[in-house]
């Protein structure tokens, strides 16, 4: 079990505090479209604050190679709109080196209570290379390392790594712990019985989250377009479907692992096909649902079928907890949706810890309406699919262990 020193461990008055959060947030001339992860931010700060620490916030913001990518992508309008969720100024340290003169006096002129937020850490190419100078001049700045972002702690970076090699007190914020404990820990402890949903288009993304879950889970349901690399595995058609000819071998040793484990793996039992992928995505689309191993040779899958639906409800029903990552289907496409549809209300119905892993299915769930149902919606894409895969995540890793 993980368990990290959080902010509810320290006490940060009249302290420095480095607090590295993920404010990669999309912008569109200089205005934030979606600020999801400004607000989950939030509670975090406040505690800070409270604390009467003296906060210094740092993040990325996209990626950052050439002068132009450094004016799109600055955090001044991130430093504005957090000013305004927080009811107080967040000053914008605009240094081109991050750790420049604007921060070292800004940071010199703190009151108990105070939020700057420095630049772009990206703006330092060593960042993302784990550079010893730039971490130490991120580390000087503070006393105390709090990290909240979750969605690069699968990255080693001087901003959430790096710095803690300079400073002694490293601890989670509650973003971070929330997902120790969901995503972390339910995993490696679950209660039973434990079902995996797996869905989404490359069967490539998930090889070592199949293999891994496999071995912790009672029940692993396939679903989404890597369903078709395992249904080719079984010897059945596939049309045109998406399907990936290298890991068929791959499909075909977990299947036999689930049987040398005793676990059961269900794969789609009918299939919703059609003629082409729709143009645009979510064109009105003529579909037909046939049995899965008689999937037409001139026809593609693209959701799951409606016994496929009843078969995964059903499994999720009995459930103690339950893990979904990757959509059924094709789910931009509401006449391709409702496999999707589908298991996120047998989720949003059961009383069974319910976690979604990132990336897709967050969005998907969100989308649906289902969001505020689910116990956990992780916030990471690349992150999540790593501790799924029972990784030490190097972010979560250099905090602090609980005395």
């Amino acid at each position: 079990m993980l368990n990290k020193k959080s902010v509810d461990d320290i006490n940060v008055k009249g302290l420095k505090v480095l607090c590295r959060c993920d404010f990669n947030v999309p912008l569109k001339n200089g205005e934030i479209t979606d600020e999801n992860r400004l607000v989950a931010a939030l509670p975090t700060i406040k505690k800070l604050i409270a604390d009467g620490g003296k906060i210094i916030l740092c993040s990325h913001l996209g990626k950052v190679k050439t002068e132009e990518d450094k004016k799109k992508n600055t955090l001044a309008p991130v430093a504005k709109r957090l000013s305004e969720l927080l009811g107080q100024e967040v000053k914008f340290a605009a240094d081109p080196e991050v750790v420049g003169a604007n921060a070292k006096a800004a940071v010199a002129a703190m009151q108990d209570g105070d939020v700057i937020l420095l630049e772009n850490t990206r703006y330092r190419a060593e960042e993302t290379k784990n550079g010893d100078a730039f971490s130490e001049e991120l580390a000087s700045l503070a006393d105390v390392f709090v990290n909240d972002a979750f969605g690069t702690a699968h990255r080693a970076h001087c901003s959430n790594v790096g710095v803690t090699k300079y400073i002694d007190t490293c601890a989670v914020g509650y973003l971070m712990q929330k997902e120790i404990d969901f995503l972390g820990n339910a995993v490696e402890n679950p209660v039973r019985p434990f079902v995996s949903i797996l869905g989404g288009a490359k069967v490539a993304d998930k090889l070592n989250v199949i293999s891994n879950l496999l071995e912790k889970c009672d029940t692993l349901i396939i679903g989404g377009g890597m369903a078709y690399t395992f249904l080719k595995a079984k010897g059945y058609e596939v049309g045109t479907s998406l399907c990936d000819d290298s890991k068929i071998e791959y499909c075909k040793e977990m299947i036999e692992k689930a049987e040398k484990l005793g676990k059961n793996l269900y794969l789609p039992i009918d299939t919703v096909v059609t003629k082409s992928f729709p143009d645009p995505i979510d064109a009105e689309i003529a579909v037909k649902t046939v049995p899965s191993n008689e999937i037409p040779a001139d026809m593609m899958g693209m959701d799951i079928g409606e016994k496929t639906r009843e078969l995964y409800a059903d499994a999720v029903a009995t459930a103690k907890t339950v893990v979904w990552n990757g959509p059924m289907g094709v789910f931009e496409n509401p006449i391709l949706a409702k496999g999707t549809i589908a298991v996120a209300k047998a989720l949003a119905e059961t009383d069974a810890t319910t976690i979604i892993g990132g990336g897709d299915s967050a969005a998907a769930v969100n989308q649906l309406g289902f969001g505020d149902k689910m116990t956990h919606i992780s916030t990471g894409g690349g992150a999540s699919l790593e501790f799924l895969e029972g990784k030490e995540l190097p972010g979560v890793a250099a905090a602090n262990d609980k005395d």
